[in-house]
């Protein structure tokens, strides 16, 4: 597929918007930054074929119309030069300074650490991201226009590459551009990326608005309402839109409402010069047209937490057709529209930053949370929830408003207030009621919250499982942390001394300081206790951490056994017993013999109900194979040793399990292998080995090695993997 073309911009148009733009740019530094970003891309190609360097200037236009600085447009033009050229952070330090090396360093991707998934690797990236935008809020800026123009120009990826990118898109950048306000970039990566992640659901909603005549019915509402206003309020400003693909998709696809449902499809926006204004339209607009109770929201009196003002107000018109109506200063749509981006401008100069600490103290405190952590992964899934776009406020007694994500309880109430009102609740009151722990709040509640004396009362570990906010979540795992430490070390232990005893780990103190050794340098945990108080307190997932200890446990095996002077393969007890019993002479009756020592061939690992024929090795005892391995001669008269293959049955009464193993094919996806291990888990099988590679496409092959009783109880088992998602193959290897 070409390129969409129309969203590439040369250096000549970056140069004409900045010839439109107020800000006083340096333009020969920034000459400077495309001649260099130039030579080092060279003959550098996107994957459509567009030569590279149109990327880069690009995105430095973005940044242009968000009004930013000479430094965001330098590092915008520069952000890959360090990732993709021969060209050191150092030399960009040298030539154009220490901030623009810093807002580089912060756009461009940890691509030298290993890790061991993508989840890993994609948190890390998120992580430094957040660091430096702590410091600085240019580098998420750079990296929102970034992730916009990539999303713009992504369709000539490979599919399952673009659903990736659009989810992390959805999931990650999105709500950090809601959480910043910069709704223009919110809104389209959001529909952008809809359009890959449900391409018929976005379809179906883009037809019904090409039925709509949403045009004409906005412009006759905007024409009435400029008209009546300005006999009362001189220069204001009268517009309309359709409310985007993804905000009717979250209605009507996720809520499951009707599009008729929805009041605020088609919305008209009056900008005014003064607050008082504002107020007076609104009064205006309400004698015009019928209000809907419970459709108005003063946002200017309580903003959003994104720095958010404006009067919401739904109304229906003399055709019977609800629509929103949008009233704000002409400064508060500037921070509408671009957000902090807009603060920046207009509110602090062009090189002040420390008074925005007090706006990005959620990014820090988000940062702090994940600091005892020991699941990178864990801070992409406290993302998607604290910056979610759905939010409810509530307030407490003396009338303070508290601003959530929706589902959040009074347990994140009581937290959001203070860390010692939480660690303290016994109870908690919605508008005066008694209301159980559990109570998901609503816009509007009055929530109180009961406590106790210090000391003596503190939360429950089932809280954790509760809480919406991943604030909540480790303020109680802190206080688990700081008062329960030996009570967690005793817990974790044993919940990790069940998980080796399940998997059939045999190890003595040395081997488990050895095999555990390499895991708690990766996590930065300093000991087994802190180990142990971690899975306690959930800074670390067993089940997460589980295959990384079956290799180790594996090595440690082989070095035993080696050791010993055998050459077995890595079993655990219960397959040796296993593989003891599937040996025994009643599982196999072979022509002529009687009382010898019988093995089941490794080549194929037959099972009952295979078809299968017996070979005498030579000193080896007899070997039973699947008649059709490929060890087994298609014309056994015409073999090299004829009289030493034998017809073999199984035996009617077989009271043992067998040792196979299975290969799964599937979309590689977060939560896939437990998926797959939670579903052997339930059909009771069990798991002796498992290893997963990425073999392309976006696809996984995962193999287990398992017991099973016959070949009828392997199909059931396959049937069951088939069902889980993504899977599209499973196999006996």
């Amino acid at each position: 597929m070409a390129a969409n073309r129309k969203y590439y911009q040369d250096y000549e148009e970056l140069c004409e918007l900045m010839d439109k733009s107020l800000n006083d740019y340096d333009k020969e530094k920034i000459e400077k930054a495309y001649r260099l970003a130039e030579k080092m891309h060279g003959d550098q190609r996107r994957v459509s074929g567009v030569p590279y360097i149109l990327h880069p200037t690009s995105v430095a236009c973005i940044i242009v119309d968000l009004g930013m600085d000479t430094d965001s447009v330098v590092a915008a033009l520069l952000h890959d030069v360090v990732e993709d050229t021969p060209v050191t952070l150092d030399e960009v330090k040298a030539m154009f300074g220490h901030d623009v090396a810093y807002l580089v360093s912060g756009v461009t991707k940890i691509s030298k650490v290993p890790y061991t998934t993508r989840e890993e690797r994609q948190a890390e990236n998120v992580r430094k991201m957040l660091i430096a935008m702590s410091d600085d809020i240019r580098v998420i800026i750079i990296k929102l226009a970034d992730r916009l123009h990539n999303m713009r120009t992504i369709e000539c990826m490979r599919e399952q590459k673009r659903r990736d990118i659009a989810l992390e898109t959805m999931e990650v950048f999105a709500p950090i551009a809601h959480r910043l306000g910069i709704k223009a970039i919110k809104d389209e990566m959001e529909d952008l990326s809809l359009q890959y992640l449900d391409p018929v659901g976005y379809a179906e909603i883009e037809q019904h608005l090409e039925t709509l005549d949403g045009k004409a019915f906005i412009d006759k509402i905007m024409q009435q309402i400029s008209v009546r206003v300005s006999d009362y309020i001189k220069g204001a400003i009268v517009s309309g839109r359709v409310k985007s693909i993804h905000g009717i998709y979250k209605k009507y696809i996720i809520q499951g409402k009707s599009l008729e449902e929805i009041y605020d499809i088609y919305a008209v926006r009056v900008i005014v010069e003064t607050v008082v204004d504002c107020y007076s339209v609104l009064g205006i607009v309400h004698d015009m047209f019928q209000p809907l109770p419970h459709r108005f929201k003063d946002y200017i009196s309580t903003p959003k937490p994104n720095l958010y003002r404006s009067l919401h107000t739904t109304v229906i018109g003399s055709d019977g057709v609800p629509f929103e109506v949008q009233i704000r200063t002409k400064e508060m749509h500037q921070t509408a529209e671009y957000g902090i981006a807009a603060h920046w401008k207009y509110k602090l100069g062009m090189n002040g930053k420390s008074s925005m600490d007090e706006q990005l103290t959620w990014i820090r405190q988000m940062l702090e949370n994940q600091a005892e952590n020991h699941e990178p992964t864990r801070l992409i899934k406290d993302l998607k929830t604290d910056l979610s776009s759905d939010e409810v406020f509530v307030y407490t007694p003396k009338g303070e408003l508290i601003n959530l994500p929706l589902g959040s309880t009074v347990i994140d109430v009581a937290y959001a207030i203070h860390s010692e009102v939480g660690n303290r609740m016994m109870g908690a009151k919605a508008n005066h009621r008694i209301v159980p722990i559990d109570y998901v709040v609503k816009t509007g509640d009055i929530i109180e919250i009961l406590t106790g004396k210090e000391g003596t009362v503190g939360p429950s570990r089932d809280w954790v499982k509760i809480v919406k906010t991943s604030s909540a979540r480790n303020k109680i795992r802190q206080w688990f942390k700081r008062e329960k430490r030996e009570e967690n070390i005793v817990i974790g232990k044993a919940e990790f001394e069940k998980e080796c005893k399940k998997n059939g780990f045999v190890l003595n103190e040395k081997e488990l300081a050895t095999m555990m050794d390499p895991i708690l340098k990766k996590k930065n945990i300093p000991s087994m206790d802190f180990f142990y108080e971690s899975i306690s307190y959930g800074g670390t997932v067993l089940w997460k951490l589980m295959p990384r200890i079956k290799e180790e446990y594996a090595k440690i095996v082989e070095e035993r056994e080696k050791a010993q002077g055998t050459e077995n393969a890595f079993v655990v007890p219960i397959v040796e017993e296993a593989a003891k019993k599937s040996q025994s002479k009643s599982s196999v009756i072979i022509d002529g013999m009687d009382d010898v020592d019988i093995k089941l061939a490794r080549c194929c690992s037959p099972l009952p109900g295979d078809d299968i024929i017996a070979f005498i090795t030579k000193g080896h005892g007899i070997s039973v194979h699947m008649r059709q391995c490929s060890n087994v001669p298609k014309d056994i008269a015409a073999s090299e040793f004829p009289d030493r293959w034998l017809n073999a049955v199984w035996s009617e009464s077989i009271n043992s399990y067998f040792a196979t193993v299975i290969e799964i094919r599937a979309v590689d996806r977060t939560g896939l292998l437990a998926d797959l291990a939670g579903q052997l888990g339930a059909m009771k099988i069990n798991i002796h080995n498992m290893s997963s590679k990425l073999i392309g496409g976006g696809n996984a092959l995962i193999t287990f090695d398992i017991t099973v009783r016959d070949k009828s109880h392997l199909r059931d088992i396959c049937s069951r993997l088939l069902a889980v998602r993504g899977v599209s193959s499973v196999q006996r290897a």
